[in-house]
C-alpha cells in the first residue's frame, strides 16, 4: 500500500507568522496563519484539512458498505466539520461532526443508518481519530 505525504513551512512567530503547506501530488497546497487557524482570518488551518480527509475518507467507505450490502449508492455527499478549543493550557481537536446524505434505491432507513454507523467507526480515518477526538454522525438516506 502506497505512502502519501505532504509537507508545509512555517516562518516566525506564533501570532505574526505565517505558514503554507502542500501535498506531494500537487493537488492541495494552501497558506495558513494564527488568525486563520484560531480566528476568522483568510486562509486554510490543519482542521480543514483533517475535516476534508475525514468527508472524503467516510463517503468512500460508506460507498463500499452500501455496495457489499447489494444496495449501491447512486451519490454520497458528506460534509465534515473540525473543531478545536482551548483545553487546559493548550489547544485540542476535540469533535468532528459529520453529516452524510446518500442516495440509495432499495435500501430502508434502518440499515443504511447501521451501515453509516459502521462506516463511522471503521473508515480509516476515523480510525485515526477514535479515542482522541468525538466522531458525531448525521445521516440521511435521500
Amino acid at each position: 500500500m502506497p505512502t502519501r505525504k505532504a509537507s508545509a513551512v512555517w516562518e516566525k512567530g506564533l501570532k505574526d507568522g505565517k505558514g503554507s503547506f502542500k501535498g506531494e501530488s500537487n493537488s492541495i497546497s494552501g497558506n495558513y496563519s494564527f488568525g486563520s487557524r484560531f480566528e476568522n482570518a483568510a486562509g486554510s488551518n490543519p482542521e480543514e484539512l483533517l475535516a476534508a480527509a475525514e468527508a472524503a475518507c467516510f463517503s468512500m467507505a460508506l460507498a463500499l458498505g452500501l455496495e457489499q450490502n447489494g444496495t449501491p449508492a447512486e451519490k454520497v455527499e458528506t460534509s465534515a466539520a473540525c473543531t478545536i478549543e482551548k483545553v487546559a493550557e493548550g489547544f485540542k481537536i476535540t469533535t468532528m461532526s459529520l453529516v452524510v446524505h446518500a442516495k440509495v434505491a432499495g435500501l430502508d432507513t434502518a440499515k443504511f443508518q447501521q451501515i453509516a454507523e459502521a462506516t463511522k467507526d471503521g473508515c480509516p480515518v476515523s480510525k485515526a481519530l477514535k479515542g482522541n477526538v468525538n466522531l458525531t454522525l448525521s445521516a440521511t438516506l435521500n
